[in-house]
């Protein structure tokens, strides 16, 4: 987004703007959270607002007073693009661009530009995820706002923009996170906080195997996330270790996993559940029902679309074909990531695509000989005997085979 434009030249221009300053009329709004420390959570229209006490201290990346700051007293997380808007111009914003924009809605919401900061998304604010969790006089909460089904990405993957002169394309889809530390923990620290908060929400996303829509590698969260720390410099609680190793450092992990599930959940509708489908699985490779069709209306057997598309749906949720699937998908990882040799790589997977009609089971065998090719992909080969199956396999439903072992 749009570079760090100096921040008294912004609060300048907003101290002469029309926007009305609300008044904290936000305090009378509904309250989500508050923590033993004071920090007090609430939700108001389009944006969350955390309320800090004196003493606090705060890394973000915001563009509105960001860094590291000893003075702020608001962090707030605001929709600044619906779901399902496109791709936005930074300079389209109202204030022409994201730091004038940012002190803006501050100054909206009844917050002072100069002591607050804030992070931006297009997720839902009701939609936010907030986890506590405490070790002896320690508590952690992280509060996190996430979707990542239009922007996911791996980190490593191609860009989609090049920053020239503060202005860039805004991409709907953030995973946004406030951690809120309740002991003194020194600048360092925080930065180490950073770190393993986003390991954290990397360990997440991968668990939930969301896809890249980049390349064909499972995310590590999308690219615009943001995330903002605050720690006690008043609690007689001294952490200078935010590290795995450390309780604190294992504290913000859980937190902030934890969170960005619920909020992806909530979000996204990214769950275990929504996630055992093998056409979900395939799709980071590009495969599709349209690609299913095209290759089974090519073979024998009698082409109906609406009953072959039915029958696919069906298949792709079994377990144990899911089951398949990860294995067979984890080994055209490793290839790319040449821990496997691509020759031994394939003939394992030519193996277990050969289980598939047992594995769901279906009345009828493949004709193999035909339509695997040593020569072909993975994944063609995968999508061809799978095809096949479902158009000419007769497969039990899931709870018929369960049915018939008992």
């Amino acid at each position: 987004m749009n570079g760090k434009t100096d921040e008294k030249t912004i609060i300048s221009s907003m101290e002469n703007s029309q926007v009305e300053v609300k008044n904290d009329s936000w305090l009378s709004k509904e309250l989500l959270w508050q923590t033993s420390g004071g920090e007090r959570v609430f939700l108001h229209e389009k944006s969350i607002v955390v309320e800090l006490p004196s003493g606090r201290n705060t890394l973000t990346t915001s563009w509105l007073n960001g860094g590291y700051r000893n003075d702020i007293r608001y962090i707030y997380n605001h929709q600044v693009l619906h779901e399902s808007d496109v791709d936005h111009e930074v300079s389209s914003l109202e204030g022409g661009g994201i730091s004038a924009y940012a002190a803006l809605v501050s100054k909206k919401l009844g917050l002072d530009p100069l002591y607050s900061t804030g992070l931006m998304t297009a997720a839902n604010m009701k939609n936010v995820a907030i986890v506590t969790h405490n070790f002896r006089d320690l508590e952690v909460t992280a509060i996190i706002t996430g979707g990542i089904e239009v922007n996911g990405g791996r980190a490593g993957d191609p860009a989609t923009y090049y920053q020239e002169n503060g202005q860039f394309t805004m991409i709907p889809g953030t995973i946004n996170t406030i951690l809120l530390i309740g002991a003194n923990v020194p600048h360092y620290a925080m930065v180490n906080a950073v770190v393993t908060a986003s390991e954290a929400k990397a360990v997440a996303v991968n668990e939930l195997m969301a896809p890249s829509q980049y390349s064909q590698g499972i995310a590590t969260g999308s690219g615009t996330d943001m995330i903002a720390v605050v720690s006690d410099n008043t609690s007689h609680l001294y952490l200078d270790d935010s590290g795995k190793h450390s309780k604190l450092g294992e504290l913000i992990g859980k937190c902030v996993k934890e969170a960005t599930k619920k909020a992806l959940a909530q979000q996204s509708d990214l769950t275990s559940q929504t996630q055992c489908n093998m056409l979900v699985r395939l799709e980071r490779f590009g495969i599709d029902e349209k690609k299913y069709w095209e290759e089974a209306s090519s073979m024998e057997g009698e082409n109906r679309k609406t009953q072959f598309i039915e029958e696919l749906r069906i298949i792709a949720k079994n377990p144990a074909l899911v089951s398949l699937t990860t294995s067979l998908l984890h080994i055209v990882d490793e290839i790319s990531w040449e821990l496997l040799p691509e020759k031994a790589g394939k003939k394992a997977a030519l193996s277990l695509i050969k289980s598939i009609p047992e594995i769901l089971p279906c009345d009828k065998q493949p004709p193999f000989y035909k339509l695997l090719n040593e020569k072909d992909s993975i994944l063609n080969n995968w999508v061809r005997i799978t095809a096949w199956v479902c158009k000419n396999g007769k497969c039990y439903a899931e709870e018929n085979h369960s049915e018939s072992n008992n």
